[in-house]
């Protein structure tokens, strides 16, 4: 079976491949609709690749802003002044906390209230707004966006776009793109601790039991391995980079019903296998032995964090942000002679592979936008920040000789004062607190050297590793009519919810896993099986469809 990743390009409901994109660019599904004559004001009559977008006029367009507690939103960042000096477009951000941005989306776009970007969008969310036509069919209008269908084509992802289909052919999503997959989480360890412990690194998940029986065997009173990203759903990273080990579709935050078996060319139910079923017993045996701590599926992330800076815990989930902006820092504290990295993800039953999609989180449109007279103007914009070298480069890196320079090869370097990511550590300035650059709203996807340009040496190693590995195929989709789809949800919720609970139980120990058979009959009585071959007719009739 092949694992795809949170940012994957998933098997979702309504992600159907009815038209291709080379289609769309040779009057395909976007020319349905051309009737945009009174929709072209402060628009660029000339809009190619690589041109520089400046509106004919001041603009404002409304976007959905993420707020993200680690670099908190304020007006006066130089992400904004520049961007309007370089655009004639002035954003005006509707803020959400990061901890209920699903959840204040779901509500603003269901009561109308939505700005007219809504960026931070993950695969297959914006399916549940389809169906109310309260966001735009992005691929009505791919030739406003020049730079989007250049990377497409240049960097030949039209497999990965056209999962992104809904049963009418079209896509409501515009994803970030990333020339090569990019792969981020896993776990950070203790590396001092391994040194005293005379251990290397984990390769496997195999190993990753080995070195926390040594550290429990050295430290009998502390949970080696404790948890943290538990939010929206317990276990959130790690059962996710466990299930891409085992060759599943994803759990945890990234919660996938149905998983691809590329062998037997079918979908099976995620939760229902015998992989799943294998993941779990590896959990159990964990938290048995007393390798893992039984809080570690439901505690904060602030209480995960103030257990490895006390030395109660010396493994935790990782990514490279986390490693330099939490970890060293908090041990740095208490721990003075700490150290801490993150370990490439270890292999389990799939094999050694690489798990990242070269999609991300995009980017939706609201309905109302096509009706303004500065439509065309704002997909121009959007293309330009989201899906242009410059753009990207704007975004990520800011100004150049106030944020950062760049030398005659092309390299960039932080500005003396700014510092991100540990990788300017005398610098007085952060680049996303004190500038908006490198701002999670904005900056994704891109060409590999640009998403490499903010890598330290360490985590260029550990990109050499992943890269290494062979890459995930993608899943054929298994589009959803819009009947078939209000029907789906009913029995997506409980079936969550079940899994959720037992998942837990299993693990902990409330529930002996010799009543897995039982737990499948359960699943059956949520009607598992009525999903799985809803899901089933769909595959086939896409198969008949298309190939």
């Amino acid at each position: 079976m092949v694992q795809l990743s949170r940012r994957q390009v998933l098997l979702a409901a309504g992600a159907a491949a009815t038209v291709s994109l080379a289609g769309c660019g040779d009057g395909g599904d976007e020319k349905k609709d051309q009737n945009l004559s009174g929709n072209r004001s402060g628009a660029m009559d000339k809009d190619g690749v690589g041109d520089q977008f400046t509106a004919t006029a001041p603009l404002s367009f409304s976007i959905l802003y993420n707020n993200h507690p680690n670099y908190p939103l304020r007006n006066d960042w130089l992400f904004w002044s520049e961007l309007t000096k370089r655009t004639q477009v002035t954003l005006q951000p509707v803020a959400v906390p990061l901890s209920d941005y699903e959840q204040k989306r779901s509500v603003l776009i269901g009561a109308g209230d939505a700005p007219l970007i809504i960026p931070k969008t993950y695969h297959p969310s914006e399916n549940a707004f389809v169906s109310s036509g309260a966001i735009l069919p992005v691929s009505d209008y791919l030739d406003l966006m020049p730079n989007f269908k250049d990377k497409i084509s240049k960097w030949k992802l039209q497999p990965e776009i056209d999962t992104l289909r809904q049963e009418d052919g079209k896509f409501y999503l515009l994803p970030g793109l990333h020339e090569k997959p990019w792969h981020d989480y896993s776990l950070a360890v203790r590396t001092d601790i391994l040194e005293q412990l005379n251990l290397t690194a984990p390769r496997t998940w195999d190993d990753v039991y080995t070195m926390l029986k040594a550290m429990k065997a050295a430290h009998p009173d502390t949970y080696p391995f404790s948890e943290r990203f538990n939010k929206p759903n317990p276990g959130g990273n790690l059962l996710n980079i466990l299930a891409a080990s085992y060759g599943l579709a994803g759990a945890g935050w990234n919660f996938q019903h149905v998983s691809w078996d590329d062998k037997a060319k079918k979908f099976v139910y995620t939760y229902a296998s015998v992989q799943y079923r294998q993941l779990l017993e590896y959990l159990h045996k964990l938290v048995a032995e007393g390798l893992f701590d039984p809080e570690g599926f439901t505690q904060t992330d602030d209480a995960a964090r103030q257990k490895l800076a006390s030395g109660k815990s010396f493994v935790i989930s990782a990514n490279a942000q986390s490693v330099v902006n939490d970890y060293r820092p908090d041990l740095a504290k208490t721990i003075p002679n700490a150290k801490i990295a993150k370990i490439p993800l270890p292999i389990g039953l799939a094999g050694p592979i690489n798990p990242a999609s070269r999609l991300e989180n995009g980017v939706m449109i609201s309905k109302k936008a096509r009706d303004s007279k500065n439509f065309v103007a704002m997909m121009q914009f959007v293309d330009w920040l989201y899906y242009s070298d410059a753009g990207q480069e704007f975004a990520k890196w800011g100004v150049e000789s106030t944020t950062y320079t760049k030398d005659a090869s092309g390299k960039r370097t932080l500005a003396p004062d700014v510092n991100v990511l540990g990788l300017n550590p005398a610098g007085t300035k952060h680049l996303q607190k004190d500038f908006g650059f490198y701002n999670g709203v904005f900056a994704y996807g891109g060409r590999l050297e640009l998403v490499q340009s903010f890598f330290s040496a360490e985590e260029m190693e550990f990109q050499k590793e992943m890269n290494s590995r062979k890459n995930i195929p993608v899943a054929p989709p298994f589009p959803f009519t819009d009947s078939e789809r209000e029907q789906a949800t009913l029995w997506e919720t409980p079936l969550k919810d079940y899994v959720t609970q037992m998942t837990l139980k299993f693990v902990l120990g409330q529930r002996p896993l010799s009543e897995w058979d039982a737990y499948v009959t359960e699943l059956k009585g949520k009607n598992m099986t009525q999903y799985m071959d809803l899901v089933a007719k769909a595959y086939d009739r896409y198969k008949k469809n298309h190939g």
